[in-house]
């Protein structure tokens, strides 16, 4: 059994996090950690994020798991590779400086960031990778779809598929956020449209056309314990791995 620590535990993520880790049998919440008020998560005592240091002396999980806020994550991250602990994280809306500082502690120890984490966000990157080499000059637009609470846009999952596309593509296209006016659509042009609506766990669809036919390629997460699962899976599968940076399409290729 994994020993983990939860990070951005009182968040919507970090919740499920340790409920649906308490339903497994290969893992186990040892701590929690969140700036909040609240005292307890799932019966987990909640722990301000200074004493992280201290919990991963005093607990010695195999891996952290963080869904919390880009500045938090980096100080986990510090902390993790002075302590040689594995991290898992779901944060997204870093900046440059800070996806670095991710870098620098991955030379450490394992470091796996995802935006991410359900299995059918995997086989639709391969998916979409296939469609931009397949159809090459057809127009493509991406929409996504998220809950009223989410802070960054477009989402991390959207720009990974857009990394896709850019990938496969050898020419390059310019992202386009939404129209107004008379704005018409010009060559190398990806259009990006966001919603944020409701308690929407995540959508996102790519639409290709051209040649007279359109394809349209999509996902959506019905429930936020698949992103928890996702999450405990790369933590259970990351805890032995050599320091290094790792992806969630490390985890499903085993």
């Amino acid at each position: 059994m994994r020993r983990i620590g939860v990070t951005g535990a009182a968040g919507r993520m970090g919740r499920t996090v340790i409920e649906t880790a308490g339903d497994r049998e290969d893992v186990a919440v040892v701590f929690a950690v969140d700036a909040t008020d609240e005292e307890k998560v799932a019966d987990k005592p909640i722990h301000e994020p200074d004493d992280v240091a201290a919990l991963l002396a005093t607990h010695e999980p195999d891996a952290i798991v963080d869904f919390s806020v880009p500045e938090a994550t980096v100080a986990f991250a510090d902390a993790c590779a002075e302590a040689g602990v594995a991290l898992v994280t779901g944060t997204t809306g870093f900046e440059d400086d800070q996806l670095d500082s991710l870098k620098s502690a991955s030379e450490d120890v394992a470091v796996l960031k995802a935006a991410n984490f359900a299995r059918g966000i995997q086989a639709l990157l391969a998916t979409v990778r296939a469609a931009a080499g397949a159809l090459p000059g057809y127009d493509v637009e991406l929409t996504e779809t998220h809950h009223n609470k989410k802070q960054d846009a477009p989402s991390g999952t959207a720009k990974t598929l857009l990394e896709a596309l850019a990938e496969e593509r050898e020419e390059d296209f310019e992202e386009v956020y939404g129209r107004e006016g008379i704005d018409p659509r010009e060559a190398g042009e990806i259009g990006v449209h966001v919603r944020r609506a409701g308690d929407v766990r995540g959508e996102h669809e790519l639409m290709f056309a051209g040649n007279d036919e359109v394809l349209t390629l999509s996902h959506r997460a019905e429930d936020r314990g698949v992103f928890a699962a996702g999450a405990l899976d790369a933590a259970v599968w990351l805890a032995d791995r050599d320091p290094g940076l790792y992806t969630f399409g490390d985890v499903i290729e085993g």
